[in-house]
């Protein structure tokens, strides 16, 4: 996806992953750092380390708990910080690195642009209080919908979450156990569909006596998860996250680049990758 948007936008960059231990983050993102990168993209379980390891940190990705995008940038003459994919050679600059979290906004994207859902007075069910749960958690808040019900195997962590919520969005209802009636969305934001034998990450017999109007699961391969199957099966409307992906990838290559992300390149790469 990145090396395909890269290549449409003519840049001299290439998108490479690697392996790090959480133990050694700080240290990996201070060699990126050195060693010119324009920057970087996290995932678990490095986002919310992260946060208090870069030098700055985006007031959003504060907001969110969780930092899935790094810009390193560098100091020109004047003392403006730009970002170093716009500056050249950097190598006897001084940079920092800054934290930006691209996951809360693509999840909200996904939803309106996927399935044609705006969540402002909507019901809404979220499973998972991890921290994808707990960004997914916080930025659904903000759209204010009617009610918000946590699912989690720990009650306190979706507690923690909740106090969160109340502390911001005090008009949000929400809720720890399944409700006597549907609900306009459920959002899946555990690990579980991404194994072929993996249980399904809510209660069966819950979702077969009340079936939900959209379910959208984070999980983008499988392509179709055992909740999502269930759920095309009932006749709910679903979606995975590629959505997801996409806007989060984009967003982050714009950040880097200055540029606008040719998204529609970026999806067919991913599809494609995906799909086959």
């Amino acid at each position: 996806m990145q090396n395909a948007g890269i290549a449409q936008l003519g840049l001299n960059w290439r998108y490479l992953a690697f392996d790090v231990d959480p133990d050694q983050l700080k240290e990996a993102i201070r060699g990126a750092q050195t060693m010119g990168f324009i920057g970087i993209n996290l995932t678990v379980p490095h986002k919310i380390l992260a946060v208090d390891i870069v030098d700055v940190v985006d007031p959003a990705a504060k907001n969110w708990g969780a930092v899935n995008t790094v810009r390193f940038e560098g100091q020109t003459e004047t003392g403006e910080w730009r970002p170093v994919g716009l500056l050249g050679d950097v190598s006897s600059t001084k940079t920092r690195s800054v934290g930006f979290n691209t996951d809360a906004n693509a999840i909200i994207r996904s939803i309106n642009e996927d399935l044609g859902l705006q969540i402002e007075g909507k019901h809404v069910l979220l499973l998972g209080a991890g921290g994808a749960g707990r960004t997914a958690a916080l930025r659904i808040a903000s759209e204010k919908p009617a009610s918000l019900t946590l699912i989690n195997r720990t009650y306190a962590k979706a507690e923690e979450i909740a106090n969160e919520i109340r502390a911001n969005q005090s008009d949000v209802q929400i809720a720890f156990d399944y409700p006597d009636s549907t609900v306009d969305l459920v959002l899946n934001a555990t690990s579980l569909g991404l194994k072929p034998d993996d249980l399904l990450p809510i209660d069966e017999d819950w979702m077969r006596a009340h079936k939900p109007g959209i379910v959208y699961d984070m999980i983008y391969r499988p392509a179709e998860t055992l909740l999502l199957k269930t759920a095309r099966e009932l006749g709910s409307k679903t979606a995975n996250g590629l959505g997801m992906l996409l806007h989060q990838g984009a967003d982050a290559l714009e950040l880097w680049s200055g540029r606008t992300a040719p998204r529609d390149v970026m999806r067919a790469a991913l599809e494609t990758n995906i799909y086959g």
